[in-house]
C-alpha cells in the first residue's frame, strides 16, 4: 500500500509519499512547499503527485495535518488554516484530486500519532517512572499556545484524542506566581496556562520578572523585535548570556512542569507524560536543572504516585509529518480490516 502524509503550516507545506506494510512505513519521496507561492493545499498536492509521477487512485490513504481546528462532519473534516486564507476541505480534495481516502487532524494531534515512531534518541528521559503497557499516555506542548492530547489504546495502537486543556485556569504554585496571576488578570481577566505556557507567555513572565527586580532585560532582550522575542529569550537563557532570560525560563519551565503533572493526574498515563511543540526542543538543555521535575512531583498526598509517569521530551523536529504518515498507514490497516469506510 502507499500512503501520503502532509503537515500544512502557515508558511510550510510538507508532504511526504511512503509505501505501508504490516511493520510500518518507508519513505518513498519527501517535498517541502512554501504556503504563499500556491493558491491553496489542492494545487500543492497536485504538483507532488506530478513530482513524483504518482497517480492518485494508488495512495490508500491521505492524512493532512492541519494548523488549526477541524470541523467534523459525518464522515468528513474542514478546517480554516490559521495564518492562511485556505479552508481545507476532505470530501473536496478526495473528489477533485481523485484520492480513496482523505483524513484531516489537527497538528498536534498529528504529533501524538507521531509518538508511535521514535526511537530512544528522540526523546530526552527526564524521568523513566515506571511506564504500564496499553496504559493511556499525554501530550503537551508550548508553541503559539499550549496543546494538550490524550492517547488511549484501541485494539491495535493509540489513538489520539485532542483536547483544550491548555486553556485551563491558571494556578500559582508560590508568592511569585501569584502575583503573576494578579498582575496578567488586571490585563487579560481570567488567566490560563496558555497564557503562561507559549511564546506569548514567555513574554509576559519576562515583563513581570522585569518590574519585580532585581533583574534587568540587557541588549539582546531590549533591541529584539516583538515577534522574535520569545525565541530571543530562550536562546539567551541556553546561553547562559542574560539573567532575565535565565530567569525567565526557569520560571517558565516549573510552570509547564506544575501543568504537566496536571495532566497527568487527570489522565493517569501511566504509559508515559509526553512534552513537545515547538518550545520544548529549543529548551532541552536546560530541562534536566530546571524545576520542572520537582514541580511535576510537587503533587501532595499523590507525589509518590506522580514518581511512577514516565517523561520525556520529543526531540525530533519532524513529528508532526511523521505522525501525519503513521496515522495515514494506520487507518489503511483499518480500512484493510472492514474497520472503516472504503
Amino acid at each position: 500500500m502507499m500512503v501520503l502524509g502532509c503537515d500544512l503550516g502557515g508558511t510550510n507545506v510538507r508532504v511526504r509519499l511512503a509505501r505501508g506494510t504490516p511493520e510500518g512505513t518507508q519513505t518513498v519521496a519527501e517535498h517541502h512547499y512554501r504556503s504563499a507561492e500556491h493558491a491553496d493545499l489542492e494545487s500543492v498536492l497536485l504538483s507532488f503527485l506530478q513530482q513524483t509521477h504518482t497517480a492518485p487512485a494508488a495512495l490508500s490513504v491521505a492524512c493532512i495535518a492541519v494548523a488549526g481546528p477541524v470541523e467534523i462532519l459525518a464522515q468528513e473534516q474542514r478546517a480554516r488554516i490559521t495564518n492562511l486564507p485556505w479552508v481545507v476541505d476532505s470530501a473536496a480534495l478526495r473528489q477533485r484530486l481523485g484520492l480513496p481516502y482523505v483524513e484531516l487532524i489537527n497538528d498536534f494531534q498529528a504529533i501524538g500519532y507521531g509518538l508511535a515512531t521514535l526511537g530512544t534518541a528522540e526523546l530526552l528521559t527526564l524521568q523513566p517512572g515506571t511506564p504500564r503497557a496499553r496504559a493511556p499516555k499525554a501530550l503537551l506542548g508550548a508553541g503559539t499556545g499550549l496543546g494538550q492530547a490524550l492517547l488511549v489504546w484501541c485494539g491495535t495502537g493509540y489513538e489520539v484524542i485532542p483536547t483544550e486543556g491548555g486553556h485551563c485556569d491558571f494556578g500559582p504554585g508560590d508568592p511569585l506566581e501569584t502575583g503573576l496571576l494578579e498582575a496578567l488578570s488586571a490585563r487579560l481577566g481570567r488567566v490560563s496556562y496558555e497564557d503562561l505556557l507559549s511564546g506569548p507567555g514567555l513574554v509576559r513572565i519576562a515583563e513581570f520578572l522585569a518590574q519585580q527586580g532585581p533583574y534587568r532585560a540587557g541588549p539582546a532582550l531590549a533591541s529584539a523585535p516583538a515577534d522574535e522575542l520569545p525565541a530571543v529569550i530562550g536562546a539567551a537563557a541556553v546561553a547562559g548570556s542574560d539573567p532575565l532570560a535565565m530567569a525567565t525560563v526557569d520560571r517558565f519551565l516549573g510552570i509547564y512542569g506544575a501543568q504537566a503533572g496536571n495532566l497527568a493526574l487527570a489522565s493517569l498515563a501511566l504509559g508515559g507524560i509526553y512534552v513537545a511543540g515547538g518550545i520544548a526542543p529549543k529548551l532541552s538543555a536546560l530541562f534536566p536543572t530546571s524545576p520542572f521535575l520537582t514541580r511535576f512531583r510537587a503533587k501532595g498526598p499523590m507525589s509518590q504516585l506522580m514518581e511512577r509517569f514516565p517523561v520525556h521530551v520529543v526531540l525530533n523536529p519532524d513529528i508532526g509529518l511523521d505522525g501525519a504518515v503513521h496515522c495515514a498507514w494506520r487507518r489503511s490497516l483499518q480500512r484493510q480490516a472492514g474497520l472503516m469506510p472504503v
